[in-house]
């Protein structure tokens, strides 16, 4: 998975060094040449010196070959600027902005850019809306005879509805998130790609539930 993280402040610093001591590509972009020699010979990640908007240091980056980017400057403006330029021009699928403005979250929200506010804010956070896998456990209830699990709806399934991934008394919908909004659907629902959803799955039905989403073992 390849990253971008514009901004390496404090927390942009800490999320390089996390995703990279994961195995992930990770090309840190900052305007300042010291913010990034700071992360220091353990970072064997990538490192850009330039404005985070600009297109050519975007492009430098490897912006067109990117799976996520982190937007996570000190100015709202510049974060909304790189994240719209990432998700509308390059189409990377994973774009998270930090806002600190949370008046503005709506005018993220119409440009389909996932965002986070400072209270929220973290490292963790931050990988997990990022990294988490196609199916993933979030909760277990009981002895573990129920889970709560999250996936992605992969392209494949774009137009189905919800009833095509129920199965009475083993798999059900119970919430799905579309960009910054999150919704309890009808069996109805139509899925597009990019949602997500969380399903309870009797922990019998794992299998089953797997194969609706097309993943394999």
């Amino acid at each position: 998975m390849n990253v971008i993280v514009v901004g390496v402040g404090f927390m942009g610093a800490g999320l390089v060094r996390r995703l990279s001591r994961q195995g992930f590509d990770v090309c840190a972009v900052d305007r300042d040449r010291s913010a990034l020699d700071a992360l220091g010979a353990g970072f064997d990640g990538r490192r850009v010196c330039g404005v985070g908007f600009d297109r050519d240091v975007l492009e430098e980056a490897g912006i067109d070959r990117a799976s996520a980017l982190v937007s996570c400057m000190g100015s709202d403006e510049a974060n909304i600027v790189v994240a719209h330029v990432a998700r509308s021009t390059f189409r990377v699928p994973r774009v998270v902005a930090r806002l600190h403005d949370l008046s503005l979250a709506e005018t993220y929200r119409r440009l389909d850019i996932q965002t986070i506010s400072p209270s929220a804010w973290g490292i963790s956070r931050v990988c997990e809306l990022l990294t988490f896998q196609q199916l993933d456990g979030v909760y277990e209830v009981g002895a573990g005879e129920v889970r709560i699990v999250r996936a992605d709806v992969p392209a494949l399934l774009a137009g189905s509805t919800v009833r095509e991934l129920t199965a009475l008394g083993e798999v059900q919908i119970v919430s799905v998130s579309r960009g910054n909004e999150t919704f309890i659907p009808t069996q109805g629902t139509v899925l597009a790609d990019g949602d997500i959803v969380y399903a309870a799955v009797a922990a019998s039905a794992s299998r089953k539930f797997k194969q609706m989403l097309g993943i394999g073992e």
